[in-house]
């Protein structure tokens, strides 16, 4: 099977999974209890040719995520009111 069709045929299996996730999901009895774990197989398959022949998949490959440290997260616009105390309230009082 050459790279497009590979794709293709991932694509396939993937959405298919999420389907019969989604069934089991809802409570439904599926009407092939080993179908997901099949079709998990069947695309750990697709995945392991692909890294044997080094192309990375574009299905596969997600955009890192960073943690921001609370020195590179941004400031917040408006500074949010304290809350007051009974010491505050008294302090007010004549």
């Amino acid at each position: 099977m050459d790279g497009p069709a590979r794709e293709k045929k991932l694509r396939e299996l993937r959405d298919e999974l999420m389907h019969e996730r989604g069934v089991a999901a809802m409570g439904g009895a599926p009407p092939n209890p080993g179908k997901i774990r099949a079709l998990r197989k069947n695309i750990a398959r697709i995945y392991t040719i692909q890294s044997e022949e080094g192309i990375p998949s574009a299905s596969r490959t997600a955009p890192a995520v960073t943690k921001e440290t609370p020195a590179e997260a941004p400031a917040s616009k408006g500074k949010e009111p304290a809350e007051e105390t009974e010491d505050d309230l008294e302090e007010d009082a004549p």
